[in-house]
């Protein structure tokens, strides 16, 4: 991660709490604010009065429409309604790229309990069914090791040895359970941005990196019922945009690290949007 992130080379007094490790990123000028708004965003959402007796039919479409998004994201961009009707995702190579994105939101809500304790047996979990039956059994469900190609579309960064993915994934798994306390905006961004960044498994890391963020979105308590689906706002900023903000993320500056976070802040302001616009056409009836 990024030495933003790092200590100031002192170890702690004996007895003396650690420093949170991504206290300064959450204190970065513009973070406090994006935090803020995505908050005040997110509770509009929930205010809405289809939320009191149709949640779950709007968690629902988050779904759908945040999987659809997560494949545009990667290149596949199909209509929503080609999506909703499409039942083999098995065939040619968009198709499975829909379809890993699909299984993978839908896995996601199941691993929220895991995620707390374990969250690389979590992301190995997202893996095997994002990449089953389109990458090499004896590669799926695992970090790659050295030597082992990476592929999926091109994000214009040079991919870590093995040896770092490893080493970076165990602090990652020591953030996630338990060694920070900063806004759910500013984990979610490092968690996704990491995996992104590490492109730790073969195949699929795109798919894996935004179902991650939205297990911390949804764990964190900003997006319980899961109805904010960031994915959308990541493919709607575009693809040139997410390549940028991950290139600041990869450098570790501090300007980086901000206008990573605060994309990732729009995003889920942009997925708030969509949900908002699904909750008034339900009350429309049109949906």
């Amino acid at each position: 991660m990024s030495s933003t992130a790092g200590s100031n080379g002192r170890a702690p007094a004996p007895g003396a709490p650690a420093a949170d490790p991504l206290a300064p990123l959450a204190a970065l000028p513009g973070v406090p604010e994006a935090v803020d708004s995505v908050r005040t965003s997110v509770d509009r959402a929930y205010g809405h009065r289809i939320m009191r007796r149709r949640s779950s039919e709007v968690s629902a479409e988050a779904a759908l429409r945040g999987a659809r998004a997560s494949a545009a994201v990667e290149g596949t961009d199909w209509a929503l309604e080609e999506v909703r009707r499409r039942s083999d995702f098995g065939t040619e190579a968009e198709a499975r790229t829909v379809g890993a994105a699909l299984r993978v939101t839908a896995e996601a809500g199941q691993l929220l309990d895991i995620w707390e304790q374990s969250p690389l047996r979590v992301l190995a979990r997202l893996h095997l069914v994002a990449a089953s039956g389109a990458a090499p059994d004896e590669s799926v469900g695992r970090p790659r090791r050295p030597g082992e190609p990476v592929e999926g579309p091109e994000i214009g960064l040079q991919p870590p040895g093995a040896d770092e993915v490893a080493a970076r994934l165990d602090g990652l798994a020591q953030l996630v359970t338990g060694s920070t306390s900063v806004p759910a905006l500013v984990l979610a961004a490092v968690v996704h941005g990491e995996l992104q960044t590490l492109c730790p498994f073969g195949s699929c890391n795109g798919v894996v990196a935004r179902a991650a963020e939205r297990i911390v979105l949804v764990g964190s308590g900003l997006d319980p019922k899961a109805i904010c689906p960031a994915e959308v706002g990541h493919a709607e900023l575009g693809r040139d945009a997410y390549r940028a903000a991950l290139a600041g993320y990869a450098s570790g500056t501090p300007e980086g690290m901000t206008a990573w976070i605060t994309h990732c802040g729009r995003a889920v302001e942009l997925g708030v949007r969509e949900s908002t616009a699904v909750c008034e056409a339900m009350q429309r009836g049109a949906a």
